[in-house]
């Protein structure tokens, strides 16, 4: 009677799948690392200018709210278009930063015109807060 020989089994781990997930991760955290934020990187210390950024340090941004019934205020006063439009052109305004806060039920046009009349004013610095 003739037996087979016997073979040795071949207990090794397949590495082919386990090589493809590693260089998977390592992939995945060399693209989420880099999103780094560059100027925090540097360790900048800006110059200080006595007169030019005293303006710009005092003042305070515009607040303009709008609601989804037409309300409007300008720095928590109830305003009316026309009232906006000449509390914007005030001397003191002129320059200044402005946010404005408007409800997502309005409608662009609305918004735009708001847009339009801060620009128009020569308010040029205009920020749109989203949640």
């Amino acid at each position: 009677m003739r037996f087979a020989p016997r073979r040795e089994e071949d207990y090794s781990l397949q590495l082919t799948s386990l090589i493809d997930v590693v260089f998977l991760l390592l992939i995945f955290f060399m693209v989420t690392s880099s999103f780094v934020d560059f100027q925090r990187k540097l360790d900048i210390q800006l110059p200080e200018a006595k007169a030019a950024d005293r303006e710009q340090k005092e003042q305070k941004p515009i607040q303009i709210e709008m609601d989804k019934g037409g309300r409007i205020t300008f720095n928590g006063d109830v305003v009316t278009l026309q009232e906006l439009e000449a509390r914007l052109r005030k001397p003191e305004v002129r320059g200044s930063p402005a946010i404005i806060r408007a409800d997502r039920r309005l409608s662009h046009g609305e918004v735009t015109y708001v847009l339009g009349l801060c620009k128009d004013a020569g308010v040029n610095d205009i920020a749109i807060a989203v949640k």
